[in-house]
């Protein structure tokens, strides 16, 4: 990950929480221009802010750089629901997931075919 995709995923991460850059600078301790210096490619978070600025968003930072991951905290808390079902259960809703993704793919294919 280079320094222009951390500051997109810290964006996109802050703008999902729903707060400002400055309100998130305040709240871990830092001056109010700090995440916006970060999103902006001015500077990059020591190893410490950036444990805070995790702990912030809700997530770990492997979480933080899977970009994969388009919504981890939804993520998390569909992973922490899932390990309470039973066995059944739990192929039951493998069973649906599959079949939206099938849905998802072959409505992108017929989008792009357009």
């Amino acid at each position: 990950m280079y320094v222009e995709d951390f500051s997109e995923r810290l964006s996109k991460l802050r703008n999902q929480k729903g707060v400002s850059a400055r309100d998130m600078s305040l709240s871990i301790g830092q001056n109010p221009c700090y995440i916006n210096n970060i999103e902006n490619g001015k500077a990059l978070p020591s190893m410490a802010s950036f444990f805070f600025i995790c702990d912030y968003l809700g997530i770990t930072p492997k979480e933080f750089f899977d970009t994969d991951s388009k919504q981890p905290l939804k993520m998390k808390k569909l992973e922490s629901n899932l390990k309470k079902l039973c066995p059944e259960m739990l192929q039951s809703v493998s069973d649906i997931v599959e079949k939206l993704v099938d849905i998802e793919q072959s409505f992108s294919q017929n989008k792009t075919d357009l």
